[in-house]
């Protein structure tokens, strides 16, 4: 056992520290008459006692000749986890984040058996005890060329290091020598949170849900246009919600529209999940039950995908995309209704015009409300939920769009029975529509186990329809 490694614990433990997400990894090290063994980075042990899955890309190692080497502060844009393979260093850390822990310190003696996480925004400095100190840390992005970021002197008296060599008589650099004091420091920004498709009527309802958040339309960023997406700096942003997608059931049965929807609805995601991987952010994506053939009364987020027409099979195909994705929440709706053209608008519509429609009474299904949706949205992110796949709709009985074209009458003053039953078969005679599934109702258990309870959807519209005046 080397002299600089002393007592090293039997088991991984894990410690936190007075900077946020700064955490302490003490790990065994096993020594012979040989040397040592350890396992610096071990990822299932680490992370089920509470380290991030971070997702380390690169290593790097600072060989220190002398004693008294000291580097820093320097705060780059990604999460570090440092130790020592050789010898012994003073660590220092001070956060340079925005936040009510900016300017916040701590330091600790770390030799081969502690390791520490430092997540992006925490400055991160050392001091070599030793000569022949070997300095490795992962990180988990690339190093690029050009990268601005926050550094601090390591003499600033606000933070106040106690190096254990005095920096007069130690090996620093000139260039961290000149570094600014903490007065003078920009905090780092946290990284952002982004709205593909927000103008439609659930982007708009994310952005009243996630006012911080940086909002795209389709003229700004195109989730069918791949070259787009990869051009994107996705490496600035934490949470991507991605309500961009094509809609139009009946027109993606054509030539075009068909290339269109596979464009928006599988192509995109995959992109986006395959860049979620490459650069840690979360993945939130919007489904619907069209994935299903709607055989079931309700459907789980387990049911096989059956889609029937090729809105659905675009749709089934961009599940199964960013369901690759480490950190994604996928959002199965139905029945969507929101800030613009909808169903419920239109029977208002028909019911202040003296209109009595015949609607459709064999599909069955739940309203789900733009706004319930981005409330649900909000909850998973928030709660910290387990990623995966959810069901999202508003709560209460499943009804058919009749039942629904009834309610909005009644509410809107006219006799409910001025609304007349028809079956899909006679509803699409002449007219080239896709397949719909019969049943969209969705099953709300494990939405529910999140602690997230979905308003009832005869509130919500009727709460709707006395705040939306008909078109």
């Amino acid at each position: 056992m080397p002299a600089s490694v002393v007592e090293p614990p039997s088991a991984v433990e894990l410690a936190e520290t007075p900077i946020p997400g700064l955490l302490v990894v003490r790990m065994p090290v096993h020594a012979d008459e040989r040397g040592w063994f350890k396992e610096n980075w071990q990822r299932e042990k680490m992370v089920a006692l509470g380290l991030p899955d971070f997702g380390p890309v690169q290593n790097n190692v600072a060989f220190n000749a002398r004693r008294g080497a000291t580097r820093g502060i320097h705060t780059e844009p990604w999460d570090k986890f440092v130790s020592v393979a050789s010898g012994r260093v003073f660590g220092a850390w001070v956060d340079m984040r925005e936040g009510d822990s900016f300017g916040a310190t701590f330091t600790i003696e770390i030799d081969p058996s502690v390791a520490v996480f430092v997540p992006r925004g925490v400055g991160n400095s050392y001091q070599a005890l030793e000569d022949g100190t070997v300095y490795s840390y992962l990180v988990n992005d690339h190093w690029r060329p050009g990268t601005a970021y926050p550094a601090l002197d390591l003499a600033d008296e606000t933070a106040a290091i106690p190096w254990p060599i005095p920096l007069t008589e130690a090996d620093v650099s000139e260039k961290d020598r000149n570094n600014p004091s903490l007065d003078a420091v920009t905090p780092m920004q946290p990284l952002r949170t982004v709205i593909i498709g927000a103008g439609g009527q659930l982007g708009r309802a994310l952005a009243a849900e996630f006012p911080d958040a940086e909002t795209l339309t389709r003229a700004q960023l195109d989730v069918a246009d791949a070259a787009a997406l990869e051009a994107w700096p996705w490496h600035d942003y934490a949470l991507v919600l991605n309500a961009a997608a094509w809609t139009a059931v009946d027109a993606a049965e054509t030539p075009e529209g068909r290339k269109g929807a596979w464009a928006a609805n599988a192509t995109g995601p995959a992109v986006l999940a395959r860049l979620a991987r490459e650069h840690r952010f979360t993945l939130v994506h919007y489904s619907t039950d069209y994935v299903f053939d709607g055989t079931s009364p309700e459907h789980r987020e387990d049911e096989p995908l059956s889609p029937l027409g090729v809105y659905g099979q675009s749709k089934a195909a961009g599940d199964a995309a960013v369901a690759t994705a480490p950190r994604h929440f996928l959002l199965r709706t139905s029945w969507v209704v929101g800030d613009g053209k909808n169903f419920v608008r239109t029977m208002q519509d028909l019911a202040g015009r003296g209109i009595s429609p015949s609607v459709v009474a064999d599909q069955t299904g739940r309203l789900t409300f733009a706004s319930e949706l981005a409330r649900a949205t909000r909850h998973l992110v928030v709660a910290g939920a387990p990623y995966g796949t959810y069901n999202v709709s508003n709560g209460g009985p499943v009804t058919s769009w009749a039942d629904l074209a009834r309610a909005v009458f009644e509410l809107s003053g006219r006799d409910p029975a001025d609304v007349t039953d028809v079956t899909t078969e006679e509803y699409a005679a002449g007219k080239d529509l896709a397949p719909r599934p019969g049943h969209g109702a969705l099953d709300l258990t494990k939405l529910r186990s999140t602690g997230f309870e979905p308003e009832d959807a005869l509130d919500a519209l009727k709460r709707y329809c006395a705040e939306s005046p008909r078109p």
